[in-house]
């Protein structure tokens, strides 16, 4: 990562990354503390994390971990003590996976989110930004999307962030907290998990692809993503934790590209990139699923200065020989 998305000195500053040994939060986490942070507090429950990205920020004598729950209330308040800036990673993420257990994911990303926001707070929080998801869009039929139209939600998933959203807008209200929001759109990069029921689609590819196992597309793969490099969530983030726009604040932000590209696309860039012949298998569409994805992202650089840095495809190879390297170590 070597763009800076910063102007203001770090160095008195101290920042608490929930879910930071998650696939987003550990970029966030590592870029605060390349760039001289005070301190980089992360809370995880190494549920979706990885000791892995935990030794990478272990290198930095400002880092510290918590290993909790945001379920738990007194975990929360815990974490925000001493802390100026909050980004809010920390979620249960998959579509399919809700719709399994929307009790569960209800607990994660409403309870604990809520038990985020009383913490920050009660800890005098500077600016609190947090993860959202593109999926609050739902069967709104528009493209690109605009963050003022949203449809009816497609999964648990998608009705626990649009919840978050409306959280937020009270509590900024209410308590008078600086609060951002982010609808990801596909964010994709090294670290992301490639094993499991709900592995990203991007190392997932690349495992199958160079094991010559089966893998698997749902419905034609004709469907559209924006899909997103993990360089400009740690922009958004970042810009948004330490903007003194105050027309920015109590916002819901779109942190996109403002591209899209196939399913078929991305398989076929990932089959080319590793001079493969391998055929991907094409099964029933996903339940919860949308067709078209695409954002307008011109609200974000408009008022927090977000302007992508790395397209899909500088992106996409960077991600693929990252987890094509992996791979060949991990045999």
């Amino acid at each position: 990562m070597s763009n800076t998305f910063h102007t203001k000195d770090l160095s008195q500053s101290s920042f608490l990354i929930t879910g930071g040994a998650g696939f987003i939060g550990s970029h966030i986490a590592e870029y605060l503390l390349k760039h001289g942070a005070a301190k980089v507090r992360v809370l995880d429950n190494l549920v979706n994390g990885f000791q892995s990205n935990l030794s990478i920020l272990q290198q930095y004598q400002q880092f510290e971990f918590i290993e909790g729950d945001i379920r738990n209330s007194d975990t929360c308040q815990q974490a925000c003590s001493g802390i100026d800036y909050v980004s809010h990673q920390a979620a249960l993420g998959s579509v399919p996976r809700s719709i399994k257990e929307p009790v569960y994911f209800t607990e994660v990303n409403i309870g604990g989110f809520a038990n985020m926001l009383k913490a920050s707070v009660d800890n005098n929080i500077k600016q609190f930004v947090y993860a959202s998801s593109s999926s609050v869009y739902g069967d709104e039929p528009t493209l690109p999307k605009q963050e003022g139209k949203v449809g009816n939600c497609l999964s648990p998933y998608a009705a626990t962030k649009k919840t978050n959203e409306l959280y937020a807008q009270v509590f900024a209200d209410v308590y008078g907290i600086k609060l951002i929001g982010f609808r990801y759109f596909n964010i994709f990069g090294p670290r992301q998990d490639p094993d499991g029921a709900y592995a990203a689609v991007i190392p997932l590819f690349v495992k199958h692809i160079m094991k010559r196992t089966e893998v698997f597309i749902n419905g034609d793969g004709g469907q559209t993503r924006d899909f997103t490099f993990i360089d400009n969530a740690v922009q958004v983030n970042i810009k948004g934790m330490l903007t003194d726009n105050a027309e920015a604040l109590n916002k819901v932000y779109n942190v996109a590209v403002g591209e899209n590209f196939s399913v078929n696309y991305l398989y076929n860039a990932c089959v080319n990139y590793l001079k493969s012949d391998f055929a991907a298998t094409y099964r029933e569409p996903r339940a919860g699923d949308i067709r078209d994805s695409l954002a307008d992202i011109s609200l974000a650089k408009n008022l927090l200065g977000y302007e992508p840095v790395k397209k899909f495809e500088a992106g996409l190879e960077e991600t693929i020989e990252f987890f094509k390297q992996k791979i060949l170590m991990d045999n």
